[in-house]
């Protein structure tokens, strides 16, 4: 399509070719790179990318006002296991820098649109995020009391994400991924 390569975490999910990257895996750009760090709980195969210089690529992780869901997708039981592997990769991210900057994939809430990134230091979220000082069982029962409704659009996003399409209209787009977005707890 545009010659370039397209990377994921290894997975069976997704339905097209792409190179698997597995935790530690490095992606050079230039004189830069990026680093792979398997980060489970939002889903199995989450992962976060730490890129020289100080900042994470948090995907559906951590978001500057709370957590990725675990319950999308799980029954009740893996749902709390997923809980807990999102402590423990948490737990992976806090041995990054404090001032580490924080980049999540969206936001709990619709961004200004301002020309300024949604962005936090990973120091700050550890102060304002407070059941993240929790010990593990109270976070996974913290975490799955606070889990919102999900998304009426749910679905239909992990149809597009594992088949690799796109809607043919952008209003489309916008609809299913602009915006607010109920992946995290709060």
């Amino acid at each position: 399509m545009l010659g370039i390569s397209l990377y994921l975490p290894a997975n069976n999910r997704a339905r097209y070719p792409y190179q698997a990257l597995s935790d530690g895996d490095r992606i050079q750009l230039g004189t830069t790179w990026l680093q792979a760090l398997h980060t489970p709980g939002h889903t199995w195969e989450s992962t976060c990318y730490v890129l020289t210089g100080g900042a994470v690529f948090t995907g559906d992780t951590l978001f500057t006002e709370g957590v990725g869901r675990p319950d999308l997708e799980a029954t009740g039981d893996e749902a709390r296991a997923r809980a807990g592997a999102l402590y423990r990769s948490l737990r992976r991210l806090y041995e990054l820098s404090a001032d580490t900057l924080v980049l999540p994939g969206h936001s709990a809430e619709p961004p200004d649109f301002d020309g300024r990134p949604v962005a936090a230091k990973l120091s700050e979220l550890v102060a304002r995020l407070e059941f993240l000082a929790l010990a593990e069982a109270a976070f996974v029962d913290a975490v799955l009391a606070r889990v919102p409704p999900p998304p009426p659009n749910h679905h239909r996003i992990v149809e597009l994400n594992e088949s690799g399409a796109w809607p043919e209209e952008l209003e489309t787009l916008l609809a299913l991924e602009a915006g607010a977005n109920r992946c995290a707890v709060r």
